[in-house]
């Protein structure tokens, strides 16, 4: 199940796209500037949920990247 701030951050993006359309379509000042207030409003609340996830994970920097996971002993033989 996705978290809450993920969730968040794709309404905010959807809303600040959104935002940006309606700007180059000459809409209203007051909508612009509503629709602005209300996706940075969002965009702070959802970086709280982000942050504040209580996301745990046994990974570390030391195991490279997930998608082509290297051991520890195998990237220092790159070198």
């Amino acid at each position: 199940m996705k978290s809450k701030g993920i969730v968040l951050l794709s309404i905010t993006t959807i809303l600040l796209v959104m935002l940006s359309i309606m700007a180059v379509l000459d809409f209203k000042y007051a909508w612009i500037f509503s629709l602005t207030t209300i996706g940075q409003i969002l965009l702070v609340i959802s970086v709280y949920h982000v942050l504040r996830d209580n996301y745990k994970t046994e990974k570390t920097f030391d195991d490279w990247y997930e998608d082509k996971p290297i051991g520890k002993h195998q990237r220092d033989n790159m070198r």
